[in-house]
């Protein structure tokens, strides 16, 4: 692991920061016009598929049978079980705002995941996770998700397995992290698109240029750039700090879903924020052994 953030770290970082904050609106957009797990399934489709050809044009080696299927599970669980569940939340109606804010407790689910395979949890850490799902169960009782409880769960489920993915993943045999990246996009966009299909989801007419325009800013920057980002942080820093994405995202994603999309914001949504964040910042804020550590 990387002890410095270099450019290349700092870059992705704020990639991460700033365009995964604004993904969620986009997401919304995008579902406006067409299906769910559909359209992220041709999101990641393009652009895995785009990236597969770059990298071999620069002369990148050809997976092996072991990590295409290693990354290949990882991608359906991170695209299919992440990306395709908070899709189907946004569907059922839930703001791009709140979906981020809930999303923001995967960091928490990451470091149990963690701690199963042998990672020791120190006792704030241990706060820290019971703050953010005290957080997640005060947003609970605010009218948005009193209101949609299939999108709550879908967006709970979605944290959970996308923790799990990011964990279980460091410990396959995957492609070098750029071609990881193209891997588990091209593999989890296909089944997405299966999934759709088994979900009954059909275009029957021509999306809106709002909504098209929404997914070719989700293929070219929140999946070629964001996603391809998260993975080379994984591959190359320390968890904590590839994950600190979590409390930045929901602040940008709430802002640009008022901003933008007209949402609204309760006071009990944003003490729930707080409290979601306050506990994620104490999960992923390295300590002076982590630093020493990293």
């Amino acid at each position: 692991m990387q002890r410095s953030i270099t450019p290349a770290v700092l870059t992705a970082l704020i990639s991460l920061y700033l365009i995964w904050g604004s993904t969620y609106f986009a997401m919304r957009l995008v579902v406006e016009g067409m299906p769910p797990l559909l359209s992220a399934g041709i999101r990641y489709t393009i652009a895995g598929s785009l990236m597969f050809v770059f990298l071999k044009i620069r002369g990148a080696a050809w997976p092996s049978a072991v990590q295409w299927r290693d990354a290949g599970i990882i991608g359906a669980l991170l695209l299919l079980g992440g990306n395709g569940a908070v899709a189907l939340a946004l569907d059922q109606g839930v703001s791009s705002g709140m979906s981020a804010l809930v999303v923001a407790i995967a960091p928490l689910f990451a470091l149990i995941f963690a701690s199963l395979w042998g990672q020791a949890v120190q006792g704030r850490d241990w706060v820290g996770i019971a703050l953010g799902f005290c957080g997640v169960l005060l947003l609970n009782t605010g009218s948005e998700l009193a209101a949609s409880p299939i999108g709550a769960v879908l967006l709970i489920a979605a944290a959970l397995v996308w923790a799990f993915g990011s964990m279980w993943g460091k410990r396959l045999q995957q492609p070098p992290a750029f071609m990881a990246s193209a891997v588990q996009m091209l593999v989890g966009g296909v089944v997405l698109v299966l999934a759709g299909g088994l979900h009954g989801e059909t275009m029957t007419t021509m999306p809106s240029a709002q909504s098209l325009w929404a997914l070719a800013y989700l293929i070219f920057f929140g999946s070629i750039l964001g996603f391809s980002s998260y993975v080379y942080l994984l591959a190359t820093v320390r968890p904590a700090l590839a994950t600190s994405y979590a409390y930045v995202n929901p602040v940008v994603a709430v802002a640009i879903g008022v901003w933008l999309g007209g949402e609204q914001v309760e006071t009990l949504e944003l003490v729930g924020m707080t409290i979601i964040l306050a506990g994620v910042v104490l999960v992923c804020w390295p300590s002076g052994r982590q630093q020493s550590d990293s």
